[in-house]
């Protein structure tokens, strides 16, 4: 199969790539650095900025990764599952890499 470089693929896999790797690292701010703060230390102001942050950010990974699954003609299970892989720690970072590879490689997701 030819890779994916139909209209739009390119940037809109570029875009995908850093909103997942910048949720990616979010989440993980929030579930192993905020939240122990917050409940084992009392200190509840980096949850009240980095979960508000996550969010937003979530929001944003879920719109480009729609439009990525949109251009690239993804099957609606892989579009599903890419789009949660945002709610686990460390999922985003390897559906990063499988969406990449399978992208590039002109293969549906």
């Amino acid at each position: 199969m030819r890779p994916a470089t139909g209209r739009g693929v390119p940037a809109a896999l570029t875009r995908y790539r850093v909103l997942a790797y910048v949720v990616g690292v979010m989440l993980l701010l929030l579930v192993l650095v905020a939240m122990p703060l917050k409940y084992l230390a009392d200190v509840p102001g980096p949850v009240a900025v980095i979960g508000p942050a996550h969010g937003f950010l979530y929001a944003v990974y879920l719109l480009t990764a729609f439009d990525l699954a949109l251009r690239a003609r993804w099957s609606a299970k892989g579009t599903v599952l890419v789009l949660l892989a945002g709610t686990i720690p460390f999922l985003s970072f390897v559906a990063e890499r499988w969406v990449t590879r399978r992208t590039r490689a002109g293969e549906r997701v």
